[in-house]
């Protein structure tokens, strides 16, 4: 990244950063959750698409929070 692109996403991110953060709590959690959901309406399965890789990053941090708070489903097979 160079300095010119750090700038421009300092410049973005107080903006970004109150909606892409580490879910702390349940409320954390539900946001991204929804964030996610619009995302996926607008991006779809277009891999190219400028928000593609920002759905990737909200799956990790989402699924990082249920290993971590949601308790495993009876009968689910582990995959």
């Amino acid at each position: 990244m160079s300095n010119v692109e750090i700038q421009e996403a300092l410049q973005a991110w107080p903006q970004v950063g109150r909606a892409v953060q580490v879910p702390r709590t349940e409320a954390d959690y539900r946001s991204l959750v929804s964030l996610l959901d619009r995302l996926v309406d607008e991006v779809g399965e277009d891999e190219s698409h400028p928000l593609a890789s920002l759905m990737d990053l909200l799956g990790v941090l989402i699924e990082h929070y249920e290993d971590q708070h949601v308790p495993e489903l009876e009968g689910r097979v582990p995959g």
